[in-house]
């Protein structure tokens, strides 16, 4: 589904991210986790075409990203959330998911949207609600919705749990077990270690720009040296 190898990123001159490899397997949920400036949110970047490619190659479905265009990329079936949901305050919830599904016919919107709001019923309370007066969960149901509306196969979320209240922690992830019963793809960088363990298939573990660890979720929340480290970054 999705392979780095030996991915190098960053801004300008700057390497964030060092001879990474990693592979996603279709329909398994993974995590990105590791201290803040580790690389994590560069990586998620980079794959949907926020971030430069220094060195290296993102290959998706088996088609090489790194010469594709970031609107290319949508098409092809990546989705990104990104940290601080970035939404279009000024506009309802109703014209941000709009703007997701903004190359899809008006069948297919009809379609998403309905899709949307079983997984997030309060949205359907809020369509005309400006974006910018939802509670900040709301405001990440609102980002999740407005990928899920491009109909994405791999589906990238940045720092799911930030800011979020407990409760609407839980939701979230109870939206990200549903996708993940429906077979879609998920990529998650995420502080919150013991949510993104309890949900993910895989985990990989960065620091300083490279990765410590990789393997099965199951075998990180039992390694000894992972718990002492990351289970106390929440």
């Amino acid at each position: 589904m999705l392979i780095l190898e030996n991915l190098s990123c960053g801004y300008g001159p700057f390497r964030a991210v060092h001879s990474l490899n990693l592979k996603i397997e279709e329909g398994s949920v993974n995590a990105l986790i590791g201290p803040n400036g580790a690389g994590k949110s560069s990586t998620m970047m980079s794959i949907a075409g926020h971030v430069n490619v220094q060195e290296g190659r993102i290959l998706f479905e088996g088609n090489e990203l790194n010469p594709v265009a970031l609107k290319k990329r949508v098409r092809l079936g990546i989705a990104l959330v990104p940290e601080g949901r970035r939404l279009f305050p000024d506009l309802s919830t109703e014209e941000n998911l709009k703007i997701g599904g903004y190359h899809k016919s008006d069948q297919s919107y009809r379609k998403n949207r309905e899709k949307v709001m079983e997984l997030f019923p309060r949205l359907y309370e809020r369509l005309e609600q400006l974006a910018g007066s939802l509670s900040g969960g709301e405001q990440q149901m609102l980002a999740i919705g407005r990928a899920l509306m491009a109909e994405p196969r791999l589906l990238l979320i940045d720092e799911l749990s930030l800011g979020l209240m407990p409760k609407m922690v839980d939701q979230c992830y109870r939206v990200i077990q549903q996708l993940k019963n429906q077979g879609m793809t998920l990529l998650i960088v995420e502080q919150n270690t013991h949510k993104a363990l309890e949900v993910s298939d895989r985990v990989c573990i960065l620091e300083s720009g490279r990765s410590v660890w990789d393997g099965k979720a199951e075998e990180a929340k039992k390694n000894p040296k992972i718990i002492a480290a990351y289970m106390g970054m929440n």
